[in-house]
């Protein structure tokens, strides 16, 4: 029941932010109550150190207020989705523009096995098996800071093949057992078709296996994408032209290395920290080859494949595909290096927010904390800026595919200071960018 004590005037200040996120994305609960307990819980995450549990929560108040707090969480029926959408119209529409949709994998060990989706599964990012959740974050991420909008929580085949594991859980009916992966381009496919935001190119890691699927269910749709990919992906490449051999088939290493003499510089700034750092990169044309379940065959979808060498060293070591080809180089990897934004974030401001914290055992509940863990987030970042968000949400999101504002030149002179609250320029600039700097030399 550990509790911070923060100065009257911070307790003050951080209620008074609350109060308007409340106003701004709980709209779509319907009663006055529900909403009065996402604001006690929000505070709660917020300001209560150590494990956000609901018990932690309450505190030492009345055993009510837990109970209260635990059936708000883990049985009310009301909807996330229209929570987690009114977070991400906001922050697109408000100066924490996104230059991209980042998906951030996310593992939660647990000691048992009666909380939500877990089991026992080998995990890429421990290299290892682990008894865990698997869960997955879907950032809006600039360069100066990233936002978790929207949430996946994988289930293994015992959570919906078992009927009676599955009521215990309240998991829906429309839910299946997917990959992370999978998972993660579904959400984002529901992003893309009812939520309202300017379309960004999503930046996520996909295992090879998944590759064939995700490639053509965001060609669908049309979403512009860079995927980080092993380098023993096999790619197709040539035979594009009367009088040119090919298609061949190399893995994206061997074709990346031997394109090492049309190498280029990059200069950059890691995020989050002071340094610069340098890297070198290529590029190759390819062709992605449709998923072999697929009944009717799709034509070869160009592709990009980019590899990247870290400056001292001998092989290439990153590789990403990606099918946006109007972007300069060091756009697309800046881009791609916008998931160090995001694990930045993630481990700054989302943990310590309580996002692994749950300790409830169902889907309704999972998603319910999550969701508020992600306002959390955002009241913590947004109040460390400075910029207290309005109460009266803007009209209208920009439409879907609308083109995007021009960056400013380098050197451009700076603006003249203004009064009130800071403004910043109409599109971020992209990740790293420095004024006395030019990224391909």
């Amino acid at each position: 029941m550990a509790r911070v004590v923060l100065p009257e005037e911070s307790a003050k200040e951080i209620s008074e932010l609350i109060d308007v996120l409340i106003s701004l994305f709980f709209e779509s609960l319907p009663r006055r109550d529900q909403r009065n307990w996402a604001r006690v819980y929000l505070n709660g995450l917020v300001r209560t150190s150590g494990k956000k549990t609901i018990r932690n929560i309450a505190g030492t108040g009345a055993s009510s207020v837990e109970q209260s707090l635990q059936q708000f969480i883990s049985k009310s029926p009301w909807d996330w989705t229209p929570v987690r959408r009114s977070l991400a119209q906001y922050l697109e529409r408000t100066a924490q523009r996104p230059l991209a949709w980042v998906v951030q994998p996310m593992v939660i060990e647990k000691a048992g096995d009666r909380s939500v989706g877990v089991g026992r599964q080998f995990v890429p990012q421990l290299g290892r098996t682990a008894n865990c959740q698997q869960a997955g974050g879907i950032w809006l991420a600039s360069s100066e800071a990233s936002f978790p909008v929207e949430w996946t929580l994988t289930l293994p085949g015992p959570w919906t093949n078992e009927l009676m594991r599955r009521r215990r859980a309240g998991i829906p009916d429309t839910a299946r057992s997917l990959t992370p992966a999978q998972d993660a381009v579904h959400a984002v496919q529901r992003m893309a078709a009812t939520w309202q935001l300017q379309r960004r190119p999503v930046v996520m890691e996909v295992a090879n296996s998944d590759i064939p699927q995700c490639i053509e269910s965001f060609a669908l749709q049309d979403i512009p994408f860079v995927f980080k990919v092993d380098g023993s992906l096999p790619v197709s490449f040539g035979g594009a032209g009367r009088h040119k051999p090919g298609p061949h088939t190399a893995p994206a290493r061997e074709l990346i290395d031997s394109l090492r003499s049309q190498r280029r510089v990059v200069e950059w700034t890691r995020h989050g920290r002071a340094e610069g750092a340098v890297t070198l990169l290529t590029s190759a044309a390819i062709l992605a080859t449709p998923g072999e379940d697929r009944p009717v065959p799709m034509p070869p979808t160009p592709l990009l494949l980019v590899g990247a060498w870290t400056e001292a060293a001998l092989l290439p070591s990153e590789f990403w595909i990606t099918n946006i080809g109007d972007r300069p180089l060091a756009q697309l990897f800046l881009l791609a290096k916008l998931t160090d934004r995001v694990s930045l974030d993630f481990t700054e401001t989302c943990e310590p927010v309580g996002i692994r914290d749950f300790e409830g055992r169902s889907f309704r509940g999972w998603h319910h904390h999550a969701t508020l863990a992600s306002v959390a987030h955002a009241s913590k970042l947004l109040g460390a800026r400075g910029r207290v968000p309005d109460a009266f949400p803007v009209t209208g999101p920009p439409a879907i595919g609308a083109a995007p504002a021009v960056r400013p030149r380098t050197g451009a002179p700076a603006p003249v200071p203004r009064t009130g609250p800071p403004v910043l320029p109409p599109r971020p600039l992209i990740p790293g960018q420095s004024a006395r700097r030019e990224y391909i030399r």
